[in-house]
């Protein structure tokens, strides 16, 4: 197969992995609501344990971030195999994202994707994954927020992924991933900025 054919192929199918929203998947397993009609109407797992089950919250998280880290890991070993691993990483990192973000099997009404980039972060390097996950307990236990934690960690992600990779096009697609993190964070930033935010055990 061309090589770029092949990459827009792994592409299309992270995408399609990221589409799967775990927190719809477990909430039907569990016999629970679906995870759209309650709370924040966010898919993830921080609302799924407002229902009260915290197993069906930590697989959620870890369903959700396997799918970022999964997508990507094969992303990079298939595209080695034509020579285009970088590109490929790369595109496989930000489709399996966005999958998340606007999935095609739910109507395009994703989550917020910090489980999902944490899983590509690691996938990508895990000594980047490392520093990113150090950052993030550090914010969360001084402040006390999950929600800064995730912006802290998001702004910084960019810079020690240049760090971390080189100045390559899979460092380079944390930018925007970054910027979308944020930007699906809004309205956490607002309850932020007015003090509304909720603390981690509240």
């Amino acid at each position: 197969m061309n090589p770029s054919l092949a990459t827009l192929a792994v592409v299309l199918a992270a995408y399609l992995i990221g589409s799967i929203s775990f927190a719809v998947v477990v909430s039907k397993l569990f016999g629970l609501p679906d995870p759209h009609s309650y709370g924040s109407g966010n898919p993830g797992a921080t609302n799924v344990l407002r229902t009260g089950n915290r197993a069906a919250a930590v697989l959620t998280l870890a369903g959700d971030g396997a799918k970022g880290f999964v997508a990507v890991w094969l992303a990079n070993r298939l595209g080695a195999s034509w020579g285009d691993a970088s590109l490929a990483t790369a595109g496989a990192a930000l489709a399996v994202f966005l999958g998340h973000l606007y999935p095609v099997y739910h109507r395009f009404a994703g989550g917020k994707g910090v489980a999902t980039a944490g899983g590509v972060i690691f996938a990508l390097s895990w000594k980047l994954g490392l520093a990113v996950l150090v950052l993030w307990f550090l914010v969360a236990i001084a402040f006390r927020i999950s929600s800064l934690a995730a912006l802290v960690a998001a702004v910084a992600a960019p810079a020690l992924g240049l760090y971390f990779l080189g100045n390559w096009p899979k460092a380079w697609a944390l930018f925007p991933i970054a910027a979308l993190l944020v930007w699906r964070h809004r309205e956490n930033i607002r309850k932020l900025l007015a003090g509304e935010e909720r603390r981690i055990g509240q």
